[in-house]
């Protein structure tokens, strides 16, 4: 598993950063590969053939924006007991804080703040498990509840999110009022490092609870979510704000470290079936009620257990048929 981790620098790339700017412009207006017709600019030929490569060879890029300083593993050393990386061809070395776990480092890519380390990391062996806890993700209340139907136990994580989003959604309203775009995108870049540590953390938690009850994760199929034109704006917008992809890749990765099995579900009918008979109930809200054997739940509750307990099949099982109504989900393999 290939995984990147950002670590600031501190150090002044600019005159580094500007002719690997100019090399990639000539990448794209020539079609080059060779670091010799850019020699005369200046940059070192380990990284300059690196940049060559990825701008000559793309033919969709017209214009360069901004260039990263792309640096591969042969031009790379690591002492792994001082935890220090060395860049020799920048005549730059850097301490790392990261987990000395990885085989090697693939590559190294650096802008005018953070240095970008890709590394592979081994993968260990998929445990075999026949059980599974269910993740319903939501955009109010809490925005992940996590149920396991063996134990009946049932974990809620994140309730501080939909105050953290409708506090920056306000202050960013405001500032585009006054006419202060700078400070709107320090704010919403603000908003990212926190979402970025809660999905942290949530996901971490969740791949616990997997591990103590020897279970896999399921999940809902976000795009089938988005591609449902019935949510009202308000909801969509919650949606798309609050970084739910971003945290199921974090449940992801730290799930596949530990050789847990995640896999995914069509939503259809996981808030509206009853997680105990199957039928279709009312959903008020975070209220649910069965109309057929009258069980009441915390809606995202119901929905976590459906999720849990949801079949990989997509015929009929051999349950109840109108249980199988909310069985018929099809599972897509997880991968980083």
């Amino acid at each position: 598993m290939i995984l990147t981790y950002k670590v600031k620098h501190g150090k002044d790339f600019s005159d580094e950063l500007r002719k690997a700017k100019q090399i990639a412009d000539f990448a794209v207006d020539n079609r080059s590969f060779s670091s010799k017709d850019v020699k005369h600019i200046g940059l070192k030929a380990v990284i300059a053939n690196q940049i060559l490569r990825k701008y000559g060879r793309n033919k969709n890029i017209k214009r360069v924006k901004s260039v990263k300083l792309t640096v591969p593993n042969q031009g790379i050393k690591v002492d792994k007991e001082v935890q220090v990386i060395n860049i020799s061809s920048l005549k730059f070395s850097f301490k790392y804080q990261f987990p000395n776990n990885f085989d090697k480092i693939n590559q190294i890519e650096i802008d005018n703040e953070y240095v970008y380390v890709s590394v592979s990391i081994p993968e260990k062996t998929p445990l075999w498990v026949d059980k599974y806890i269910g993740v319903d993700l939501n955009t109010t209340g809490h925005v992940a509840v996590v149920a396991n139907p063996e134990t009946g136990k049932i974990l809620k994580l994140g309730k501080e999110v939909e105050h953290i989003h409708n506090k920056y959604k306000a202050i960013r309203k405001d500032l585009q009022k006054q006419g202060k775009y700078k400070k709107v995108k320090a704010i919403k870049n603000r908003e990212s490092r926190i979402v970025r540590d809660l999905n942290h953390k949530i996901s971490k938690k969740i791949v616990e609870t997997a591990i103590e009850a020897n279970t896999g994760i399921k999940l809902e199929l976000l795009k089938s979510i988005r591609n449902n034109k019935k949510h009202s704006r308000s909801f969509n917008y919650s949606l798309n704000s609050w970084s739910f992809y971003q945290l199921q890749k974090f449940i992801e990765y730290k799930a596949k470290l530990q050789g847990i099995p995640v896999v995914y579900i069509n939503p259809a009918y996981t808030s509206k079936s009853c997680s105990i008979c199957g039928h279709i109930g009312n959903r008020s809200d975070k209220q649910f009620k069965c109309s057929h054997c009258e069980h009441v739940d915390h809606a995202d509750v119901n929905a976590a257990f459906n999720i849990s307990v949801s079949s990989k099949s997509t015929g009929q099982s051999t349950t109840e048929r109108d249980v199988v109504e909310r069985s018929t989900d099809t599972l897509l393999e997880a991968t980083v």
